[in-house]
């Protein structure tokens, strides 16, 4: 394998060097980077056009210029050979800070996006396949279809209509009248009877039951006025915590696994224990490396009790204790925000409307590690909800047929006719080769991810790595646009390395090979 990597890196550097040069000299030729000074009514404007034309090289032939440009890019691919050295914009700015501060806007914004349309949409397809030709499926692929239609500047501007401005006017008022209570226990219980499976009477009270805990829940929100001042406390904690604990044990396990039960409920009692006692830790003097931190050590004890607990697989305990323990350490965060809402909603600078529109953060906002936080997110709600809708179509459509391809082969049919338990058939055998297609998909979204969102980024206001590139190839910006390319054409490369590798992982029949 380890000669199979060298050689493909070696072709993409030459890939690379080929490509860049091809769009150096192609952009150098699609305009005249001193158009705007030619124009200008400036008395020095000659002088302004021969100091930027000995600053850019511009004398200089694009055929032959594009290696001066080269020499200094080689410092960014390999720091040893060379300092990083993109040049300056027409402007005169450094393109490495321009490249930084767009590439932290866009990763910013879609990266979170990104990752809960692969997570919500290979969930929804699998459930989908698994109901196939049921109310649910079908729900599901209209669904898909609706939003994957949609133009995503469109879904943008109703987020905003209804996510923001009318949700601000909900908040300052919040409270559910019967009629929107009875509607939501109706759409509640229509969802659950068609994911249901079994007699009708077993569906019927699984929908009932969860429209009655949806109703209850609703009345406990306009009681308690919740939206206006949430949280969880240990009660919240222990409960979603202890339903975490039962999700993850269902999934990697199955409950024969009692030992991975327990480990996954001691993690959340852990959590509840520490609960009171790290609060004196969350205070504003938290930051982001501390956080990270905190969130190993959070790993490494979920790990330690899963390991303690032992059992005939432990691997499996520790697996359910790793993960419930980030999961319960994730709700006593959450909670920790919560604390802080009333007082952010309520800051002048806000003024009682906390879901913003445009702009990644308000302007001058810096209350502290955990107001500015939540100004943060308040600021990527829709533009991540706006890329995650149309994103998530793709991959729920794309699991779904790899899924029931996958759930036809006579080695599942097999599995079924040993007596192998459902969750085990689809855990085991059927959603690790059902990623197999999805890894290249996976791998080049992820790495097209800094090559940013054009429209969103319009839309709402974002500075990232697609408004980037679109302003300077209107202007013929060579150094800014050359820098977008080799990020993005590196990243690309590299993705597409590790989707490759990624078959071998998923399926041990699949051999790289120098």
């Amino acid at each position: 394998m380890l000669g199979y990597v060298i050689r493909r890196l070696l072709m993409a550097v030459v890939i690379l060097f080929a490509s860049s040069y091809l769009v150096y000299v192609l952009s150098a030729f699609a305009g005249d980077p001193l158009e705007d000074l030619r124009q200008s009514r400036d008395p020095n404007r000659e002088a302004l056009m021969a100091q930027r034309t000995e600053r850019l090289n511009l004398d200089v032939s694009p055929f032959l210029r594009y290696f001066l440009w080269i020499r200094g890019a080689l410092g960014c691919a390999a720091p040893f050979i060379a300092q990083c050295d993109l040049g300056t914009n027409l402007q005169g700015f450094q393109v490495t800070d321009l490249l930084a501060r767009a590439m932290a806007q866009t990763i910013l914004l879609v990266t979170g996006a990104t990752i809960l349309a692969i997570i919500i949409g290979i969930t929804l397809g699998i459930v989908s396949a698994l109901r196939q030709y049921s109310g649910l499926d079908y729900g599901i692929t209209f669904m898909a279809f609706l939003f994957f239609s949609l133009p995503v500047f469109w879904v943008a501007v109703l987020l905003k209509e209804f996510g923001a401005i009318r949700f601000n006017d909900f908040l300052r008022d919040a409270g559910f009248s019967p009629f929107t209570i009875v509607f939501v226990d109706i759409v509640t219980a229509l969802a659950f009877y068609s994911a249901a499976y079994g007699a009708t009477r077993t569906k019927a009270l699984i929908s009932g039951g969860a429209a009655l805990a949806v109703m209850l829940l609703m009345v406990g929100v306009d009681a308690t006025g919740w939206l206006k001042a949430p949280f969880l406390g240990i009660p919240g904690i222990l409960v979603l915590g202890l339903l975490g604990a039962v999700v993850f044990t269902f999934l990697i396990s199955g409950f024969r696994n009692k030992r991975a039960l327990y480990s996954g409920l001691t993690s959340v009692l852990v959590a509840v224990i520490v609960y009171f006692p790290i609060q004196g830790f969350l205070d504003d003097s938290m930051t982001w490396p501390k956080m990270f931190a905190l969130g190993l050590v959070t790993l490494v004890v979920g790990l330690g009790i899963g390991y303690a607990f032992g059992g005939y697989d432990r691997g499996q305990g520790m697996r359910v204790g790793g993960l419930t323990a980030l999961w319960a350490g994730g709700l006593v965060l959450l909670d920790r925000y919560f604390q802080s809402w009333p007082a952010y909603v309520s800051h002048g600078r806000i003024r009682g409307r906390p879901i913003a529109t445009v702009g990644s953060s308000t302007p001058g906002f810096n209350e502290g590690f955990w107001l500015t936080g939540i100004d943060t997110l308040t600021h990527l709600i829709l533009p991540t909800a706006a890329l995650m809708l149309v994103a998530l179509a793709g991959y729920s459509r794309y699991s779904r047929a790899s899924m029931l391809e996958i759930m036809n082969q006579d080695y599942i049919r097999t599995a079924r006719a040993k007596g192998v338990s459902e969750r085990a058939v689809v855990m085991k055998h059927a959603f690790r080769n059902a990623l197999i297609p999805l890894a290249t998909l996976i791998a080049f979204d992820i790495g097209g991810l800094i090559g940013g969102a054009v429209i969103t980024e319009n839309v709402f206001a974002f500075t990232g790595m697609g408004q980037l590139f679109i302003q300077a190839l209107n202007v013929v910006d060579l150094n800014p646009l050359m820098g977008f390319f080799l990020i993005t054409g590196i990243l690309a490369m590299v993705f597409n390395l590790i989707a490759d590798l990624l078959y071998s992982v998923l399926d041990p029949r699949v051999r790289v090979k120098a």
